[in-house]
């Protein structure tokens, strides 16, 4: 007889299940609910009915797109410049050194003389004046987009 009375005491009391962990991703909005079974279902409808409502109002943030690919070698920095326009006007090779800095690029002198030298040598520019105060000058413009 006591089996009987374990059993039914057994059989009314509710057996507490763990919780279930859920991670959702709308959009780009991310939530993630921890409930039990029978609660799941009316969190999930509350939470997108939420969302549904609050993508009406708020208008999306977009992603940023991505930084353009940076000029890598310092000849490559001289040739953007170039592309740019930058040198319609005669330039020093302080004042290339220093707009390369400005820019977050920072050669050694001596590097962006042989850059621009290189450069003078295929003819993207020209160079005038005596040593040590050459100023660069694009020999032709740089093609249209």
């Amino acid at each position: 007889m006591e089996k009987q009375e374990e059993k039914t005491q057994e059989g009314n009391e509710k057996e507490e299940k763990p919780p279930i962990q859920l991670k959702m991703k709308v959009g780009n909005i991310e939530f993630e609910i921890k409930c039990q079974e029978d609660q799941l279902k009316n969190a999930v409808e509350q939470i997108l009915a939420t969302v549904t409502k609050q993508a009406a109002v708020v208008p999306s943030i977009t992603q940023p797109a991505p930084p353009l690919a940076r000029a890598e070698t310092c000849k490559g920095v001289i040739m953007k410049l170039w592309e740019e326009g930058w040198f319609a006007e005669k330039r020093t090779l302080g004042e290339v050194h220093s707009e390369m800095a400005r820019r977050g690029y920072h050669y050694d002198r001596t590097a962006v003389a042989h850059a621009l030298m290189d450069l003078v040598k295929e003819n993207v520019l020209t160079r005038e004046g005596k040593p040590r105060r050459y100023q660069y000058a694009q020999k032709r413009p740089p093609p249209t987009i």
